[in-house]
């Protein structure tokens, strides 16, 4: 072979993903052999249970899709924004190697993935947890699937507690499971008079360790009807202990709501055990599937219609999923990719 032709060979490779741009490693993935990689998470996540969703719809269409089952948490941006390959293993000690094994080996950039639309939205404007980042402007929206969750905060009904201001008027030490630094535990303390500082001064602790769970008095904490390790802590304390439900003051909503992400709604009744009324919270939505605005328009078509006309396989996982088609081609601000824009127009879904 001429050195002309070994170029034109190692040029074709890289284009389609099947050697390493920087360390010289084969990968045997890539959109150009129809063995794109997905950015997910655990089996018993969201973002895994979507990318199972993904694998499947996409299988019709003669895809076969490679899952990273760790390209999770605040990095699952930075990984498809970046063309990055999946991160090292580590052992999630949240869940069983059988729901988050080690990737299969060969795996290339990550080509699109799904994550949570306000983790989409921060990370397009560079916020939040990507405050530190440049803003990810080449993140592309394919489809924003439906997925609530809600913001529970409950009582152990041995404790007598049905409204937050009891806790100042009688000073008592209370146990709070919930995260001290989630901004809703402490907007919600602070309507009340309260804070993390002033519930440890009184002899009370704000905590989040798995041992919380057992040992609290009030529990607050967000989530979905979901089997994610994050969120399951709501099926386990309702269903080992008797709550009262409290509600969540309606000035609080409304600072809240003010973030387009953010909505007033409600836990439905019987949604947990002993949920037996309507009652007001901050709910929020979506599990996006997205990726880069470099990804062939051909291919963001394909998973679009792929999502589209086997909206089935979202009944059938462990997630509380659904399609709507009047917002699956929207989020925030963050563009729609042109493949799935033409789709969704096609199927007269948008204008």
């Amino acid at each position: 072979m001429s050195k002309k032709s070994l170029g034109v060979a190692v040029l074709l490779l890289a284009s389609i993903g099947l050697i390493g741009a920087q360390s010289g490693e084969v990968y045997n993935t890539g959109i150009a052999i129809k063995k794109p990689v997905f950015g997910g998470a655990c089996k018993l996540c969201p973002w895994g249970a979507m990318g199972q969703v993904v694998k499947k719809a996409m299988k019709y269409y003669g895809y076969d899709v490679q899952t990273c089952f760790n390209c999770n948490a605040a990095a699952s941006t930075r990984i498809v924004a970046h063309a990055e390959v999946p991160p090292s293993y580590k052992k999630d000690p949240a869940v069983s190697v059988a729901m988050a094994p080690p990737n299969a080996p060969g795996l290339g950039p990550v080509d699109f993935g799904s994550t949570a639309e306000q983790f989409l939205c921060d990370a397009y404007h560079g916020r939040g947890a990507y405050a530190k980042d440049k803003p990810m402007d080449n993140l592309r929206l394919i489809a924003n699937i439906q997925s609530p969750w809600w913001f529970v905060v409950a009582a152990k009904a041995e404790t007598g507690i049905t409204d937050l201001s009891q806790v100042k008027e009688k000073k008592w030490p209370v146990r709070i499971n919930a995260s001290p630094n989630d901004r809703m535990v402490k907007e919600i303390l602070a309507y009340y008079g309260l804070s993390v500082e002033s519930i440890t001064a009184a002899g009370g602790y704000v905590g989040s360790s798995l041992e919380d769970r057992t040992n609290f008095d009030i529990i607050m904490h967000g989530g979905a009807l979901s089997s994610a390790p994050e969120w399951n802590v709501l099926y386990e304390v309702s269903q080992k202990f008797d709550l009262n439900y409290l509600d969540i003051p309606e000035p609080v909503i409304a600072t809240f709501t003010k973030d387009p992400l953010m909505y007033r709604g409600y836990i439905p009744n019987g949604m947990l055990r002993g949920v037996e009324r309507e009652i007001p919270t901050i709910v929020r939505n979506g599990t996006v599937v997205y990726t880069r605005n470099d990804v062939p328009d051909s291919f963001a078509y394909d998973v679009a219609k792929a999502m589209d006309e086997h909206q089935d396989e979202l009944q059938w996982t462990n997630q509380n999923f659904s399609y709507n088609v009047h917002n699956v081609w929207k989020v925030c601000d963050v563009p729609l990719h042109p493949g799935a824009a033409r789709y969704y127009k096609q199927m007269g879904y948008m204008k």
